[in-house]
């Protein structure tokens, strides 16, 4: 079954080749399907092209196979070529006339976009919700090792003094950053497109703000023609923050690879969080945040991956954009599970004590000298020269650490005005899950 069937038996090549793997992407998308359907048909009702009883059937109908899903029962089979012709062809089963309706005033491109927006909003939401439990934990590591020192370096050599609370907090800080891109993304996503039909609108008298209140979207995608044009657009804006988020993840796994090593020695896990090898007894490697580090290098090639799809596009739909949702449905996956497995590991990280003992650390406190130095009157470039000439001369005695006042160092970290910036985009991640929303759609029913 096909939703744009004629009546002409296609080459059974074409059909294989163009469905592609939507057979089983689309079952990401099911119940999204169904609850965008919902409020289709509670919306057609509003506006006179179906009766009362007929939406009620519908709904029942609906959320009947939402039910199935929620059980597994709910399967594409062979021959239909989507999961949006498997629910058409569920309902005629069903309601015979009256399920054939259910297409009423939509095409497959608009039914296909708010299903895709409603699922992104979801998926968002997730990390989003995983990016708050991540935030957390660094922001307590920071706080329970604010005052354990820890060598900073630049260039890969020691440079100054930092601290593991610094080191925690820093990340929590980027984790900030790419909440901000991702409150972006969300809010560009959570545009109602259904009612655009395929691109052009339609002359039957559709209430599409009646939709967007139903499906809880912020907003219209007003123009019909940008409603198919906005695709791809969307995906980069989404595709950016999560490259920005793997960006951060792939950076603090590098740290602890490094970290872990028997040279640097900062960090550890406990056994029954490493691997070892198979003919070296010694070895304690870090396999998890390696795969980590490699899992997200691959998702920073998203937004370069949606650009090749969709760049020199002509508007309107086209096929290429089918592509977009294995890769983007990937990632979200892929993200999770990093979020997730990252969080199990820092619930049970090792901080080495004392780090900065080891006499290799000692010049790192020479910048410490000369603000010192520089406190008692004497120019900075003075006392920079006089402190560089004892490290050269090797007659550097290590000094002890100063006070620091100013926001962002050592002794005044202010996580708390990083957790308020974290806080207000936070709360813009919110929305019902399909479940909740089937329920609350199932209230129209009167």
């Amino acid at each position: 079954m096909k939703l744009w069937e004629k009546g002409i038996n296609p080459e059974p090549a074409i059909i294989e080749f163009t469905a592609g793997k939507d057979r089983k992407t689309d079952l990401h998308l099911t119940k999204w399907d169904i609850v965008g359907s919902m409020a289709h048909v509670i919306m057609l009702h509003d506006v006179g092209l179906i009766e009362n009883d007929e939406k009620n059937n519908m709904l029942k109908a609906l959320h009947s196979l939402f039910v199935w899903d929620e059980e597994g029962s709910l399967a594409i089979e062979n021959g239909v070529e989507d999961i949006h012709s498997q629910i058409e062809k569920e309902m005629s089963s069903i309601l015979g006339t009256t399920g054939r309706k259910i297409h009423t005033g939509r095409s497959r491109n608009d039914q296909v976009l708010v299903d895709i927006r409603l699922y992104t909003r979801e998926e968002i939401d997730k990390v989003a919700m995983l990016m708050n439990r991540l935030f957390r934990k660094l922001q307590s590591l920071s706080d329970q090792y604010r005052e354990v020192l820890l060598p900073g370096y630049t260039h890969m050599q020691p440079a100054m003094v930092s601290s593991f609370g610094m080191w925690f907090g820093a990340y929590a800080e980027s984790l900030t950053d790419d909440l901000s891109l991702l409150t972006t993304a969300r809010a560009l996503n959570n545009r109602n497109p259904l009612g655009t039909a395929a691109g052009y609108g339609t002359t039957l008298p559709l209430n599409r703000k009646l939709t967007s209140e139903l499906l809880e979207f912020d907003d219209l995608v007003y123009n019909s023609a940008y409603a198919s044009l906005s695709r791809g657009k969307v995906e980069m804006a989404i595709a950016s923050a999560l490259a920005s988020l793997a960006q951060t993840l792939s950076r603090f796994s590098m740290d602890i690879c490094l970290y872990m090593t028997a040279e640097f020695r900062f960090i550890d896990f406990p056994d029954e969080y490493v691997t070892g090898s198979s003919i070296m007894p010694q070895k304690r490697n870090p396999d998890v945040f390696e795969l980590i580090r490699g899992r997200t290098n691959l998702i920073q090639t998203l937004p370069g991956k949606v650009a090749m799809l969709v760049s020199n596009l002509p508007s309107g739909y086209n096929r290429d954009l089918q592509l977009l949702k294995q890769i983007m449905f990937d990632a979200f996956s892929e993200l999770q599970e990093c979020l997730e497995i990252m969080l199990l590991m820092l619930n049970n990280i090792r901080i080495r004590k004392n780090i900065t003992e080891n006499p290799i650390y000692n010049t790192i406190f020479s910048t410490e000298e000369v603000n010192r130095l520089v406190k008692q009157g004497i120019p900075f470039r003075d006392a920079y020269k006089a402190v560089a000439d004892m490290v050269k001369n090797s007659s550097f005695s290590k000094t002890a650490i100063s006070d620091y006042v100013h926001e962002g160092s050592l002794g005044n970290l202010c996580n708390e005005e990083i957790a308020r910036m974290f806080d207000e985009n936070i709360k813009f991640f919110k929305n019902k899950t399909a479940a909740e929303m089937s329920e609350k759609l199932m209230g129209y029913i009167k």
